[in-house]
Protein backbone atom coordinates (compact mmCIF):
# COMPACT_ATOMS: atom_id res chain seq x y z
CA UNK A 1 0.00 0.00 0.00
CA UNK A 2 1.24 3.31 -0.70
CA UNK A 3 0.28 7.11 0.34
CA UNK A 4 0.61 10.39 -0.86
CA UNK A 5 -0.10 13.87 0.88
CA UNK A 6 -2.43 14.25 -2.30
CA UNK A 7 -4.15 10.74 -2.25
CA UNK A 8 -4.80 9.65 1.52
CA UNK A 9 -5.20 5.59 1.86
CA UNK A 10 -8.49 4.66 2.45
CA UNK A 11 -9.70 2.47 4.99
CA UNK A 12 -13.38 0.63 5.14
CA UNK A 13 -14.07 -0.31 9.12
CA UNK A 14 -17.37 -2.31 9.09
CA UNK A 15 -18.97 -1.29 12.56
CA UNK A 16 -20.22 1.98 13.58
CA UNK A 17 -20.81 0.80 17.36
CA UNK A 18 -17.55 1.59 19.43
CA UNK A 19 -14.33 0.63 17.97
CA UNK A 20 -15.30 1.82 14.57
CA UNK A 21 -15.88 5.24 15.19
CA UNK A 22 -12.65 4.96 17.42
CA UNK A 23 -10.96 3.71 14.66
CA UNK A 24 -12.20 6.10 12.24
CA UNK A 25 -11.83 9.07 14.42
CA UNK A 26 -7.93 8.04 14.74
CA UNK A 27 -7.11 7.39 11.41
CA UNK A 28 -8.02 10.82 10.40
CA UNK A 29 -6.03 12.12 12.41
CA UNK A 30 -3.59 10.19 10.40
CA UNK A 31 -4.15 11.62 7.41
CA UNK A 32 -6.26 8.75 6.07
CA UNK A 33 -9.85 8.54 4.50
CA UNK A 34 -11.97 6.38 6.76
CA UNK A 35 -15.17 5.04 5.63
CA UNK A 36 -17.67 3.00 8.12
CA UNK A 37 -20.36 0.39 6.79
CA UNK A 38 -22.93 -0.11 9.28
CA UNK A 39 -25.83 -2.66 8.59
CA UNK A 40 -28.47 -0.72 11.00
CA UNK A 41 -30.06 2.41 9.53
CA UNK A 42 -28.76 4.56 12.27
CA UNK A 43 -26.82 5.08 15.25
CA UNK A 44 -28.00 2.52 18.19
CA UNK A 45 -29.57 4.17 20.94
CA UNK A 46 -30.01 3.19 24.43
CA UNK A 47 -28.52 0.10 25.29
CA UNK A 48 -26.97 -1.24 28.69
CA UNK A 49 -24.43 1.11 30.18
CA UNK A 50 -20.67 0.56 29.34
CA UNK A 51 -17.64 1.03 31.53
CA UNK A 52 -14.03 2.31 31.16
CA UNK A 53 -11.16 1.38 33.79
CA UNK A 54 -8.07 2.38 34.71
CA UNK A 55 -5.84 5.37 33.50
CA UNK A 56 -4.59 3.71 30.38
CA UNK A 57 -8.64 3.31 28.62
CA UNK A 58 -8.78 6.78 30.48
CA UNK A 59 -5.61 8.34 28.69
CA UNK A 60 -6.75 7.27 25.46
CA UNK A 61 -10.04 8.94 25.82
CA UNK A 62 -8.43 12.31 27.06
CA UNK A 63 -5.84 11.94 24.13
CA UNK A 64 -8.91 11.61 21.87
CA UNK A 65 -10.46 14.80 23.30
CA UNK A 66 -13.94 13.30 24.50
CA UNK A 67 -12.72 12.21 28.34
CA UNK A 68 -14.78 15.70 29.68
CA UNK A 69 -17.80 15.21 27.50
CA UNK A 70 -17.88 11.92 28.97
CA UNK A 71 -17.74 12.55 32.60
CA UNK A 72 -20.60 15.10 31.54
CA UNK A 73 -22.79 12.03 30.48
CA UNK A 74 -21.86 9.61 32.73
CA UNK A 75 -24.42 7.35 34.81
CA UNK A 76 -24.59 7.59 38.41
CA UNK A 77 -22.89 4.19 38.29
CA UNK A 78 -24.31 0.25 38.88
CA UNK A 79 -24.11 -0.73 42.11
CA UNK A 80 -25.69 -4.17 42.71
CA UNK A 81 -27.69 -5.21 44.71
CA UNK A 82 -28.85 -9.08 45.29
CA UNK A 83 -31.77 -10.14 47.30
CA UNK A 84 -34.29 -13.31 48.18
CA UNK A 85 -37.61 -13.90 46.68
CA UNK A 86 -39.14 -11.41 49.40
CA UNK A 87 -36.60 -8.78 48.35
CA UNK A 88 -34.59 -9.16 51.12
CA UNK A 89 -30.60 -7.63 50.77
CA UNK A 90 -28.36 -11.16 50.66
CA UNK A 91 -25.53 -8.89 48.35
CA UNK A 92 -24.48 -5.43 48.03
CA UNK A 93 -21.58 -4.08 45.34
CA UNK A 94 -20.63 -0.41 45.20
CA UNK A 95 -20.72 1.03 41.67
CA UNK A 96 -17.11 0.94 41.14
CA UNK A 97 -17.70 -2.73 40.94
CA UNK A 98 -19.21 -2.64 37.23
CA UNK A 99 -19.15 0.82 36.89
CA UNK A 100 -15.39 1.02 36.66
CA UNK A 101 -13.68 4.81 36.96
CA UNK A 102 -16.13 5.84 34.26
CA UNK A 103 -19.66 4.52 33.27
CA UNK A 104 -21.77 5.76 30.24
CA UNK A 105 -24.81 4.31 28.26
CA UNK A 106 -23.71 2.21 25.18
CA UNK A 107 -26.00 4.78 23.34
CA UNK A 108 -24.37 8.37 24.59
CA UNK A 109 -20.69 6.82 23.88
CA UNK A 110 -21.48 5.80 20.24
CA UNK A 111 -22.65 9.13 19.45
CA UNK A 112 -19.43 10.84 21.09
CA UNK A 113 -17.79 9.02 19.32
CA UNK A 114 -19.69 9.18 15.79
CA UNK A 115 -19.63 12.99 16.30
CA UNK A 116 -15.80 13.30 16.75
CA UNK A 117 -15.09 11.11 14.29
CA UNK A 118 -17.44 12.81 11.72
CA UNK A 119 -15.32 15.40 9.77
CA UNK A 120 -12.76 12.93 8.01
CA UNK A 121 -14.97 9.74 8.05
CA UNK A 122 -17.67 9.03 5.54
CA UNK A 123 -20.60 7.20 6.81
CA UNK A 124 -23.07 5.13 5.14
CA UNK A 125 -25.29 3.51 7.23
CA UNK A 126 -28.25 0.99 6.46
CA UNK A 127 -25.62 -1.44 4.35
CA UNK A 128 -23.03 -4.09 4.38
CA UNK A 129 -20.09 -5.81 2.77
CA UNK A 130 -21.39 -9.37 0.85
CA UNK A 131 -18.02 -10.03 -0.39
CA UNK A 132 -14.19 -8.78 0.00
CA UNK A 133 -11.29 -9.68 -2.83
CA UNK A 134 -7.99 -8.68 -2.87
CA UNK A 135 -6.56 -7.59 -5.59
CA UNK A 136 -2.81 -5.78 -6.06
CA UNK A 137 -4.14 -3.23 -5.51
CA UNK A 138 -6.72 -3.15 -2.51
CA UNK A 139 -9.43 -4.84 -1.79
CA UNK A 140 -12.53 -4.97 -3.91
CA UNK A 141 -15.74 -4.34 -2.16
CA UNK A 142 -19.09 -5.31 -3.28
CA UNK A 143 -22.16 -4.15 -0.89
CA UNK A 144 -25.73 -5.62 -0.19
CA UNK A 145 -26.94 -2.02 -1.40
CA UNK A 146 -24.00 0.39 -2.80
CA UNK A 147 -22.27 0.11 -5.70
CA UNK A 148 -19.02 -2.18 -5.13
CA UNK A 149 -15.68 0.29 -4.23
CA UNK A 150 -12.08 -0.44 -3.79
CA UNK A 151 -10.58 0.07 -0.70
CA UNK A 152 -6.26 0.34 0.09
CA UNK A 153 -7.49 -1.91 4.04
CA UNK A 154 -10.42 -3.13 5.14
CA UNK A 155 -11.35 -3.65 9.05
CA UNK A 156 -13.59 -5.45 11.21
CA UNK A 157 -15.08 -3.52 13.87
CA UNK A 158 -18.28 -5.37 13.65
CA UNK A 159 -17.96 -7.04 17.01
CA UNK A 160 -18.43 -10.73 18.44
CA UNK A 161 -20.04 -11.90 15.56
CA UNK A 162 -18.25 -10.05 12.98
CA UNK A 163 -19.26 -9.97 9.34
CA UNK A 164 -15.58 -9.10 7.96
CA UNK A 165 -14.15 -12.11 9.81
CA UNK A 166 -16.84 -14.18 8.53
CA UNK A 167 -15.80 -13.20 4.93
CA UNK A 168 -11.96 -12.74 5.03
CA UNK A 169 -11.11 -15.29 7.53
CA UNK A 170 -14.17 -18.13 7.76
CA UNK A 171 -17.53 -19.04 9.56
CA UNK A 172 -18.05 -18.05 13.12
CA UNK A 173 -18.09 -21.16 14.49
CA UNK A 174 -14.14 -21.90 14.07
CA UNK A 175 -13.51 -18.64 16.27
CA UNK A 176 -16.48 -18.66 18.75
CA UNK A 177 -16.76 -20.28 21.53
CA UNK A 178 -20.49 -20.52 23.93
CA UNK A 179 -19.62 -20.34 27.95
CA UNK A 180 -22.83 -21.86 28.54
CA UNK A 181 -25.14 -19.02 29.30
CA UNK A 182 -27.50 -16.73 27.53
CA UNK A 183 -28.27 -12.90 28.38
CA UNK A 184 -30.88 -10.87 27.95
CA UNK A 185 -31.52 -7.09 27.88
CA UNK A 186 -34.56 -4.81 27.10
CA UNK A 187 -36.01 -1.53 28.57
CA UNK A 188 -39.15 -0.73 30.74
CA UNK A 189 -42.13 0.75 29.34
CA UNK A 190 -42.07 2.24 32.98
CA UNK A 191 -40.10 2.88 35.77
CA UNK A 192 -39.87 0.44 37.97
CA UNK A 193 -39.61 1.14 42.15
CA UNK A 194 -36.89 -0.90 42.76
CA UNK A 195 -36.24 1.02 46.49
CA UNK A 196 -32.25 0.70 45.44
CA UNK A 197 -29.97 2.37 43.01
CA UNK A 198 -28.41 0.50 40.19
CA UNK A 199 -29.39 -2.90 40.00
CA UNK A 200 -31.76 -5.35 41.80
CA UNK A 201 -31.46 -9.23 41.23
CA UNK A 202 -32.87 -12.28 42.05
CA UNK A 203 -31.03 -15.69 41.69
CA UNK A 204 -31.92 -19.38 41.57
CA UNK A 205 -29.21 -22.04 40.21
CA UNK A 206 -28.13 -20.92 37.00
CA UNK A 207 -30.81 -17.73 36.32
CA UNK A 208 -30.74 -14.13 37.36
CA UNK A 209 -33.61 -11.39 37.24
CA UNK A 210 -32.23 -8.43 37.55
CA UNK A 211 -33.54 -4.57 36.56
CA UNK A 212 -32.48 -0.95 37.07
CA UNK A 213 -35.47 1.58 37.34
CA UNK A 214 -35.62 1.25 33.40
CA UNK A 215 -34.43 -1.92 32.00
CA UNK A 216 -34.48 -6.02 32.38
CA UNK A 217 -31.25 -7.85 32.52
CA UNK A 218 -31.82 -11.76 32.89
CA UNK A 219 -29.18 -14.13 32.69
CA UNK A 220 -29.28 -17.52 32.31
CA UNK A 221 -27.49 -21.35 32.12
CA UNK A 222 -27.86 -23.01 28.38
CA UNK A 223 -26.07 -25.11 26.36
CA UNK A 224 -25.82 -23.42 22.73
CA UNK A 225 -28.87 -23.69 20.91
CA UNK A 226 -29.48 -22.27 16.91
CA UNK A 227 -31.02 -19.51 16.65
CA UNK A 228 -31.85 -16.99 14.65
CA UNK A 229 -30.30 -13.96 15.75
CA UNK A 230 -32.99 -11.69 14.15
CA UNK A 231 -36.07 -13.70 15.20
CA UNK A 232 -37.20 -11.55 18.36
CA UNK A 233 -40.53 -13.36 18.81
CA UNK A 234 -38.46 -17.01 19.17
CA UNK A 235 -35.70 -15.45 21.62
CA UNK A 236 -38.99 -14.02 23.58
CA UNK A 237 -40.28 -17.36 23.94
CA UNK A 238 -36.86 -18.91 25.12
CA UNK A 239 -36.35 -16.01 28.15
CA UNK A 240 -40.28 -16.75 28.85
CA UNK A 241 -39.91 -20.64 29.26
CA UNK A 242 -36.67 -19.85 30.97
CA UNK A 243 -37.92 -17.42 33.95
CA UNK A 244 -41.85 -17.86 33.81
CA UNK A 245 -41.80 -20.20 37.01
CA UNK A 246 -39.09 -17.64 39.37
CA UNK A 247 -40.90 -15.47 41.75
CA UNK A 248 -39.64 -12.23 43.09
CA UNK A 249 -40.96 -9.40 40.44
CA UNK A 250 -39.65 -11.79 37.44
CA UNK A 251 -43.09 -12.01 36.23
CA UNK A 252 -43.90 -8.25 36.60
CA UNK A 253 -40.65 -7.68 34.31
CA UNK A 254 -41.55 -11.04 31.71
CA UNK A 255 -44.93 -8.91 31.33
CA UNK A 256 -43.18 -6.26 29.57
CA UNK A 257 -40.77 -8.30 27.28
CA UNK A 258 -43.97 -9.06 24.60
CA UNK A 259 -43.70 -5.32 23.41
CA UNK A 260 -40.11 -4.17 24.37
CA UNK A 261 -38.71 -2.44 21.03
CA UNK A 262 -35.35 -3.16 22.11
CA UNK A 263 -34.47 -6.33 23.16
CA UNK A 264 -30.54 -7.73 23.07
CA UNK A 265 -30.53 -11.26 22.74
CA UNK A 266 -27.32 -13.60 22.73
CA UNK A 267 -24.59 -15.88 24.02
CA UNK A 268 -21.86 -15.32 25.95
CA UNK A 269 -19.46 -16.20 24.20
CA UNK A 270 -15.32 -15.35 23.06
CA UNK A 271 -14.11 -15.07 19.92
CA UNK A 272 -9.98 -16.39 19.73
CA UNK A 273 -8.85 -15.52 16.52
CA UNK A 274 -5.28 -16.93 15.36
CA UNK A 275 -3.96 -13.85 13.88
CA UNK A 276 -5.97 -10.73 13.40
CA UNK A 277 -4.68 -9.88 10.10
CA UNK A 278 -4.52 -11.52 6.46
CA UNK A 279 -3.76 -9.67 3.95
CA UNK A 280 -4.90 -6.05 3.83
CA UNK A 281 -7.80 -6.86 5.89
CA UNK A 282 -7.80 -6.89 9.67
CA UNK A 283 -9.87 -6.96 13.19
CA UNK A 284 -10.09 -5.00 16.02
CA UNK A 285 -12.47 -4.73 19.47
CA UNK A 286 -14.54 -7.92 19.93
CA UNK A 287 -13.87 -9.51 16.15
CA UNK A 288 -10.80 -9.93 17.12
CA UNK A 289 -10.36 -10.73 21.08
CA UNK A 290 -14.10 -10.11 22.45
CA UNK A 291 -16.39 -11.55 25.08
CA UNK A 292 -20.15 -11.09 25.40
CA UNK A 293 -20.10 -9.38 28.85
CA UNK A 294 -17.11 -9.17 31.25
CA UNK A 295 -14.10 -8.89 29.37
CA UNK A 296 -13.55 -5.08 29.53
CA UNK A 297 -14.36 -4.94 25.60
CA UNK A 298 -15.44 -1.46 25.40
CA UNK A 299 -12.22 -0.19 26.94
CA UNK A 300 -10.21 -2.66 25.67
CA UNK A 301 -11.62 -1.65 21.90
CA UNK A 302 -10.71 1.98 22.54
CA UNK A 303 -7.54 0.99 23.04
CA UNK A 304 -6.97 -1.42 20.08
CA UNK A 305 -8.07 1.34 17.64
CA UNK A 306 -6.06 4.10 19.20
CA UNK A 307 -3.01 1.58 18.52
CA UNK A 308 -3.85 0.26 15.12
CA UNK A 309 -4.67 3.47 13.58
CA UNK A 310 -1.57 4.94 15.00
CA UNK A 311 0.74 1.59 14.06
CA UNK A 312 -0.65 2.42 10.15
CA UNK A 313 0.28 5.80 11.07
CA UNK A 314 3.57 5.15 11.24
CA UNK A 315 4.02 3.13 7.99
CA UNK A 316 1.10 4.09 5.82
CA UNK A 317 3.38 2.38 2.80
CA UNK A 318 4.00 -0.76 4.87
CA UNK A 319 0.20 -2.39 6.51
CA UNK A 320 1.98 -5.77 7.14
CA UNK A 321 4.58 -4.29 9.46
CA UNK A 322 1.58 -1.91 11.24
CA UNK A 323 -0.97 -5.04 11.40
CA UNK A 324 2.10 -7.26 13.24
CA UNK A 325 2.95 -4.51 15.49
CA UNK A 326 -0.65 -3.66 16.81
CA UNK A 327 -1.45 -7.20 17.10
CA UNK A 328 2.05 -7.97 19.19
CA UNK A 329 1.37 -4.88 21.23
CA UNK A 330 -2.08 -5.34 21.78
CA UNK A 331 -2.67 -8.83 22.01
CA UNK A 332 -1.57 -10.38 25.20
CA UNK A 333 -3.62 -7.01 26.51
CA UNK A 334 -6.81 -7.79 25.31
CA UNK A 335 -6.78 -11.66 26.12
CA UNK A 336 -5.82 -10.56 29.64
CA UNK A 337 -9.16 -8.64 29.96
CA UNK A 338 -11.14 -11.22 27.35
CA UNK A 339 -10.31 -13.55 30.63
CA UNK A 340 -12.89 -11.83 32.64
CA UNK A 341 -15.85 -12.67 30.28
CA UNK A 342 -14.96 -16.46 31.09
CA UNK A 343 -16.50 -16.13 34.57
CA UNK A 344 -19.41 -13.61 34.02
CA UNK A 345 -21.77 -16.31 33.48
CA UNK A 346 -20.57 -18.50 36.45
CA UNK A 347 -20.55 -15.25 39.00
CA UNK A 348 -24.11 -13.73 37.75
CA UNK A 349 -25.65 -16.77 37.92
CA UNK A 350 -24.16 -19.88 39.66
CA UNK A 351 -25.69 -23.02 38.41
CA UNK A 352 -25.49 -24.47 42.24
CA UNK A 353 -26.72 -23.20 45.61
CA UNK A 354 -23.47 -23.82 46.88
CA UNK A 355 -22.25 -21.59 44.28
CA UNK A 356 -24.66 -19.12 45.23
CA UNK A 357 -23.60 -19.33 49.34
CA UNK A 358 -19.78 -18.61 48.01
CA UNK A 359 -20.41 -15.76 45.75
CA UNK A 360 -22.41 -13.90 48.51
CA UNK A 361 -20.50 -14.78 51.53
CA UNK A 362 -16.83 -14.03 49.95
CA UNK A 363 -17.95 -10.86 48.52
CA UNK A 364 -19.54 -9.60 51.50
CA UNK A 365 -15.91 -9.54 52.76
CA UNK A 366 -14.15 -6.11 52.11
CA UNK A 367 -10.55 -7.14 51.74
CA UNK A 368 -12.02 -9.93 48.80
CA UNK A 369 -13.98 -6.95 47.39
CA UNK A 370 -10.82 -4.47 47.13
CA UNK A 371 -8.60 -7.23 45.84
CA UNK A 372 -11.11 -8.14 42.79
CA UNK A 373 -11.36 -4.60 42.05
CA UNK A 374 -7.44 -4.35 42.18
CA UNK A 375 -6.88 -6.92 40.02
CA UNK A 376 -9.15 -5.26 37.58
CA UNK A 377 -7.37 -2.11 37.92
CA UNK A 378 -4.16 -4.41 36.45
CA UNK A 379 -5.02 -6.20 34.34
CA UNK A 380 -6.96 -2.83 32.52
CA UNK A 381 -3.17 -1.06 32.60
CA UNK A 382 -1.18 -1.28 29.26
CA UNK A 383 2.08 0.92 28.31
CA UNK A 384 1.12 3.24 25.67
CA UNK A 385 3.22 4.54 23.21
CA UNK A 386 3.62 8.39 22.41
CA UNK A 387 2.26 8.16 18.77
CA UNK A 388 2.86 11.48 16.40
CA UNK A 389 -0.71 12.45 14.14
CA UNK A 390 -1.47 14.95 11.62
CA UNK A 391 -4.81 16.44 10.52
CA UNK A 392 -6.38 14.19 8.03
CA UNK A 393 -8.76 15.37 5.08
CA UNK A 394 -12.18 16.05 5.30
CA UNK A 395 -14.77 13.63 4.09
CA UNK A 396 -18.50 13.47 3.69
CA UNK A 397 -21.11 12.07 5.47
CA UNK A 398 -23.70 9.93 3.42
CA UNK A 399 -27.05 8.22 5.37
CA UNK A 400 -28.70 6.42 2.78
Amino acid sequence: MSRYPQHPATVLISGASIAGPALAYWLGRHGFRPTVVEVAPALREGGQAVDFRGNTHLTVLERMGVLNRLRRIQTDGSPMTFVDQDDNELLHLPAEFAGGDLEVLRGDLSHVLYEASRPTTEYVFGDSATALTETAGGVHVTFRHSPPRTFDLVIGADGLHSHVRRLAFGPEEEYVTHLGYYAASWSLPTRLDLRRPGSTGYNVPGRLASATADRAFFVFASPAAPYDRHDHRAQKEHITRAFSSLPWKTRELLATLHEAPDLYFDSISRADVDTWSAGRVALVGDAACGATIGGMGTGTGIVAAYVLASELGRTPEDHRAAFARYESLVRPYAEACQRGGDRTGPFLAPATRLGLRVRNTLLRRPRCLAWMLEQGQKVSTLALPEYGTRTGARASVHTP
